[in-house]
């Protein structure tokens, strides 16, 4: 079973997962896609920026799995 808890107004807690909540004009950049080539990098191979590509809609936000802190 699923547990939501919630932190704040754009802050929730899966099953034990922190997600941020953004408004549509708000999302980041690195939302929608999984890779993007972002150039090449000394020695000329392929560099590439990951991007969240899952995400899921709650109350009016579309929540993101918030990264990792140190």
């Amino acid at each position: 079973m699923k547990t939501i808890k919630f932190k704040g107004k754009n802050t929730i807690f899966l099953n034990g997962i922190e997600y941020k909540g953004y408004n549509v004009g708000d999302l980041p950049p690195s939302f929608g896609f999984i890779k993007k080539h972002n150039g090449f990098d000394e020695n000329g191979n392929d560099v590439f920026k990951q991007g969240k590509n899952n995400w899921f809609n709650y109350k009016g936000l579309t929540f993101i799995e918030a990264p990792l802190k140190w």
